[in-house]
């Protein structure tokens, strides 16, 4: 599906680090756009910046986590914008711990904003594409998803249920003109990445390496306009390693550790609090 002006985008976490410029990258096409963030202090600065660029922008400052909200949300969106084409799950909660340290709560939340989050709202959403005949969603996982580094359960366990979402979506819907992408990060010079280098002093590993938001947020677009399932946004190649430790396991493990992704999260782990 072409990504043009007469698309109209929901799009989580929007003034937050990558969602910055995802916004900005679907701007450059015209879109209207919505912009959901919580608790949304760069909000309506970033929807200034669109209005000037002639996009129409609606900002909705909400907490995903209130089930009451999120369809007040697309009841808002659809009245204000019209129809919502793409919808873009980018909001995300993450704490770098031991997992017996995190509390009930801490679960709670990374579970609702990182996956029920955006299953609801693309259950709310899918009957007026379906019907329509067109739609796109995008999941913003990460490479947490695919590799369970250590401190990082539920994080990197709702990460890796949305990549099973996606594909299931894809299976069901094939063919109705109703699709969906996921997206995987690795570090990335913004959002979560930035806030822990900025708390802590460290930098990521040198054989992980990081990348620009600008290059996740182009991946984006890519992923709506042609389709792809799973699009990984690492400047090494990473699913040579993927691939290596799902045929073993083990020696996998080994080679992850490697990496020193394991012992970063494990320096940050001891600031938690």
């Amino acid at each position: 599906m072409k990504v043009q002006a007469d698309r109209t985008v929901l799009l989580t976490g929007a003034s937050g680090g990558l969602g910055i410029h995802m916004t900005r990258a679907f701007a450059e096409r015209g879109t209207s756009l919505a912009l959901v963030a919580h608790p949304g202090f760069e909000l309506e600065s970033l929807c200034r910046e669109i209005d000037r660029r002639g996009c129409r922008v609606a900002g909705y400052s909400l907490d995903l986590r209130d089930p009451a909200l999120r369809r007040q949300l697309v009841e808002e969106v659809t009245a204000t914008l019209g129809p919502v084409d793409i919808l873009v799950n980018n909001a995300g909660i993450e704490f770098t711990a031991a997992y017996h340290d995190l509390s009930e709560e801490n679960l709670h939340d990374i579970i609702t904003v990182n996956l029920e989050a955006p299953m609801i709202l693309t259950r709310l959403l899918l009957p007026g594409m379906l019907e329509r005949k067109r739609g796109h969603v995008v999941n913003v996982s990460s490479l947490a998803g695919k590799s369970g580094p250590a401190f990082q359960e539920p994080y990197a366990a709702t990460k890796a249920a949305l990549f099973a979402f996606t594909m299931s979506l894809r299976a069901t819907y094939q063919g109705t003109g109703v699709s969906a992408s996921t997206i995987a990060p690795g570090f990335v010079e913004a959002g979560i990445y930035s806030k822990l280098k900025a708390r802590s002093g460290l930098s990521a590993p040198p054989w992980l390496g990081t990348s620009p938001p600008e290059k996740v947020a182009a991946a984006v677009i890519q992923a709506v306009e042609r389709d792809l399932p799973d699009v990984i946004v690492n400047p090494l190649p990473v699913r040579p390693l993927l691939a290596f430790t799902a045929l073993l396991p083990r020696a996998g493990e080994w080679l992850s550790n490697r990496t020193g992704a394991n012992e970063f999260f494990r320096s940050l782990s001891s600031g938690f609090s």
